[in-house]
């Protein structure tokens, strides 16, 4: 839209200018403002770039390969020569005639690249699990061109956090800030080896902390950064104003499979903890208490008589450290050691990171009143992945992403159920095969292959009788409604 300008008024020109002219002495020239900005913006950009130089010598470029063996007809990624798109214009007798057209199984390397960053003078090395968890070879270039052979100290998958080390001495270090202390909206600088193009420099702030059940790793507690984060950044530092690594660049969410404005970087203080433990016994040992827990929304807190947040004790395990601390199905636990617990997410990280061992003092909400009880930690079941769903549901269930629970009073009163009238689904696994179906927690599952459930117990046992525990029928209802659909379970 378009509006054409009118000429001022004389008396309003002259009056600006009387004004001008009266408080002519109270401005400084335009020029001497430009030049004061422009010194303070000069001084920000070396400030930046002082962190970067003492910051990039300590961050390295981690290639890896992996043998890689093909089955069948796959093919070589690599090998063009026998790719059948080749084939269905000039035959088969096209292949390459180094490969023999019978033989069925044979094998190629896989390369990759990422980064990571010295945290010790003599080799130590932190970068992502998914960098360097399944190489066969590493090779670590310095920012000075020097090449080492690394091997990898230990790795955990469940935080995707891994140590390596090459042998060397008076290495430059990169020094560990305090993630805890950094606040939303403070400046932060990436570097990394992003599409191989070695010592890239990204400076953004952080966008958001604590960003969990984003489907990327078991435990999750993210800094979410707007600093431009691309394939091969992995590994590397996120780093604060000071030249302090304060998060691990991890991840992206992206579209397009590049930068579109959102990074997640693993908090350095959890990264601390587990490359500790690493360090020391070459593998991580977590905290564990028991429970099947859930979020606290606005509804459940009416319900059980306190405020949003927390996480709610849906179920717990026999012979766990809840039991025996006396917490009970129904409590809210809203702190640990008079510190908040935000929700599951914050919770499970919380417990976690806690040595076996330890004593935590839990405040808890019951029945609408505050109690505190004192729990002794234990160490996490080997087996805590498959044990996570059998405590939800006991079932082949949980390997399709669901968690379940009976349905209590309380529960069937929130949800507009009655009690008994089926199993309720707690939560679901992102991108599982029951998210894809579009369940969600609240939902009930009122039948198991035709047959009529009311428990967990009924559950089981209607799973028992069916002939293919992979793929189940189940009638879900959401509210008034209800819908069969096919559960696949992997």
């Amino acid at each position: 839209m378009y509006m054409k300008t009118k000429p001022f008024k004389t008396t309003v020109v002259v009056s600006c200018l009387l004004c001008l002219t009266l408080l002519a002495g109270s401005y400084s020239p335009v020029h001497a403002q430009s030049e004061e900005d422009l010194a303070l913006l000069d001084r920000s950009a070396k400030a930046f770039a002082s962190v970067v130089k003492k910051a990039g010598p300590a961050v390295v470029h981690v290639a890896v390969e992996k043998e890689q063996a093909a089955k069948g007809g796959m093919q070589d990624p690599f090998d063009l020569f026998n790719d059948p798109f080749f084939e269905r214009f000039f035959g088969p007798q096209f292949r390459h005639p180094r490969i023999n057209p019978k033989q069925e199984k044979r094998s190629f390397k896989q390369q990759a690249a990422g980064s990571g960053f010295i945290i010790a003078s003599d080799g130590y090395i932190l970068t992502n699990n998914h960098v360097v968890g399944e190489a066969d070879k590493i090779t670590v270039r310095l920012a000075d061109k020097r090449e080492f052979s690394a091997k990898v100290v230990g790795t955990d998958p469940q935080s995707d956090v891994a140590l390596i080390k090459i042998e060397a001495k008076g290495l430059p270090v990169l020094p560990l800030g305090n993630s805890d202390a950094l606040e939303v909206g403070e400046w932060v600088i990436a570097i990394g080896n992003p599409f191989e193009l070695n010592q890239t420099v990204t400076v953004g702030v952080v966008s958001a902390k604590g960003r969990n059940r984003m489907g990327i790793t078991d435990y999750e507690n993210f800094i979410q950064t707007d600093a431009a984060i691309n394939p091969g950044n992995s590994g590397g530092p996120l780093l604060n104003i000071h030249g302090e690594a304060v998060g691990m660049n991890t991840a992206i969410f992206s579209r397009s499979g590049g930068y579109m404005g959102i990074g997640f970087a693993i908090p350095i203080n959890m990264a601390k903890n587990i490359e500790q433990q690493l360090r020391k016994n070459g593998k991580v040992e977590r905290g564990w208490l028991g429970v099947m827990i859930q979020d606290v929304n606005e509804d459940l807190a009416k319900s059980f008589g306190g405020e949003v947040g927390g996480a709610l004790i849906s179920e717990i395990t026999d012979d766990s450290p809840a039991k025996k601390g006396g917490l009970l199905q129904g409590d809210i636990v809203t702190a640990i050691n008079g510190e908040k617990v935000a929700d599951v997410g914050d919770l499970r990280n919380k417990i976690a990171m806690t040595p076996p061992g330890s004593k935590l003092t839990l405040r808890v909400l019951r029945d609408g009143k505050e109690q505190e009880l004192t729990v002794v930690i234990a160490e996490q079941p080997k087996d805590m992945s498959a044990f996570d769903k059998k405590s939800g549901d006991g079932s082949d269930l949980g390997k399709a992403g669901l968690s379940l629970q009976d349905l209590t009073e309380e529960l069937a009163d929130q949800f507009g159920y009655k009690k008994n009238q089926g199993v309720l689904i707690a939560d679901v696994d992102a991108n599982s095969a029951a998210a894809e179906l579009g369940l969600q927690s609240g939902m009930l599952i009122e039948e198991v292959n035709r047959i009529r459930v009311g428990s967990l117990k009924e559950l089981r046992q209607a799973l028992k009788k069916s002939g293919n525990s992979r793929q189940v029928l189940l009638r879900v209802r959401s509210g008034e409604h209800s819908q069969y659909v096919v559960l696949q379970s992997e």
